[in-house]
């Protein structure tokens, strides 16, 4: 791979961002230490709320490369400050910790595992921290690393929230990847697009026959849906060349799941793009009304969407495409998974910042090796190097002045 550099040089010195020889170099030292570290963490999943271990090495970790650490943020949180020698933006880069629950791998499992790649996530971001520390003479502004708990239960991200570190470091935006089933080494960007939030309803029957309705009804319900769940390795196949096709099927859409138990429904689903909640919601209830004695509630707002806008990614896009190849970026056309959320998106509704996927799918294996979730979910760790390389060097340009205006987050809801 190649990797080009921005900026130019005075009587002074480099004056723009740091080079990306100089990240390429850094990181080339790190990949088989990385490697094992993240072994390490794959050894030994911790489920949402309970990243003890995880936290622990990812301070050591950081303190050794120089960073201000502070721990216990939100949970177990981490948060790591590197400050530049020069003057420049505060970004946020931030990183999930924790290990899938056995109810949410695909087939159900024994125990909290590694298979939605947030053991590669850390390991990237501990990356990336170490290189930009080893080139904290020529980095301008700060970084702040942020190693979330609880994203698997879309609670951590607001947990970090709330403890106020973004307005405490005067964070102006926010970066993160995520694996994807996408070959090796290769960026899927999302300008326009991000993944779903999801709604929920409970709707309870009456009468002798309620339980025979409440399976009915479920069907009815599930008819909405304009995407199915994938039942072999090419329906995922599909859904990935979906993504990728503008105005295709997944441009617009609703995947649901209903579930009649006794005599309930219980509906979750997800719709692109998010304003069709209410058209979703009043389809749930137009379905009910035949059902006589339905009573339908939806019992919390709905979680929001996770939104990249263009004016974020396109720059994004840019640099990777800079950074390695044109061959390796691909641009995705809509909300991908279209059955996953991510609490990312509570960062996103109150600054500015991008979300990519990173693919780590080995060529001639199955696409269940890399879509997450899947209990034999096995990410190519060669896509460790080229993740820590790309961000680094991302980062480090987003810190510059030249970056753009600064954009502080807003302060935190309340009530």
């Amino acid at each position: 791979m190649v990797w080009g550099g921005m900026g130019k040089a005075v009587a002074g010195g480099w004056t723009g961002p740091v080079k990306q020889t100089a990240v390429a170099a850094e990181a080339a030292l790190l990949d088989r230490v990385l490697i094992q570290l993240r072994r390490d963490i794959h050894r030994h999943p911790e489920a949402p709320g309970q990243e003890q271990r995880t936290a622990a090495l990812v301070a050591r970790e950081l303190r050794a490369a120089g960073l201000d650490v502070t721990t216990g943020v939100g949970g177990h949180g981490v948060v790591g400050v590197l400050r530049g020698s020069r003057p420049g933006r505060t970004v946020a880069y931030r990183a999930d910790m924790d290990a899938v629950p056995p109810k949410d791998i695909v087939g159900g499992g024994p125990a909290p595992a590694h298979v939605c790649g947030h053991d590669i996530h850390t390991t990237v971001s501990i990356g990336v921290a170490r290189v930009l520390a080893r080139l904290r003479r020529q980095l301008s502004g700060t970084v702040v690393f942020l190693f979330q708990p609880a994203e698997e239960t879309l609670s951590g991200a607001r947990a970090l929230i709330d403890s106020g570190v973004l307005e405490r470091e005067y964070v102006e935006e926010i970066h993160a990847l995520h694996c994807g089933p996408f070959a090796v080494g290769q960026f899927a960007v999302t300008p326009g697009y991000g993944m779903p939030g999801q709604d929920k309803a409970e709707i309870t029957l009456s009468g002798p026959d309620a339980l025979d309705a409440a399976r009915r009804l479920a069907v009815d319900i599930g008819a909405l849906a304009t995407v199915a769940l994938p039942q072999t390795s090419a329906d995922l196949e599909q859904i990935i060349a979906d993504a990728q096709t503008p105005d295709g099927p997944l441009a617009r859409f609703v995947a649901v799941r209903a579930a009649a138990q006794d005599a309930k429904v219980s509906v979750s689903y997800r719709c692109w793009p998010q304003e069709r909640y209410v058209e979703v919601r009043e389809n749930i209830r137009r379905a009910a009304m035949p059902y006589a004695g339905a009573g339908v509630r939806f019992p919390a707002e709905p979680f929001p969407a996770m939104v990249c806008s263009e004016r974020d990614a396109r720059p994004l896009a840019r640099h990777l495409r800079r950074s390695v190849g044109q061959d390796m970026v691909t641009e995705l056309c809509a909300a991908f998974p279209p059955f996953s959320g991510e609490d990312f998106a509570l960062y996103l509704d109150r600054i500015p910042g991008t979300y990519t996927f990173l693919g780590v799918h080995t060529p001639g294996t199955p696409i269940t090796t890399s879509y997450p979730h899947y209990p034999d979910f096995s990410p190519d760790e060669r896509a460790i190097g080229v993740g820590v390389r790309a961000m680094a060097g991302w980062i480090a340009e987003r810190t510059h002045r030249s970056a753009g205006p600064t954009r502080r987050a807003r302060p935190a809801q309340t009530g």
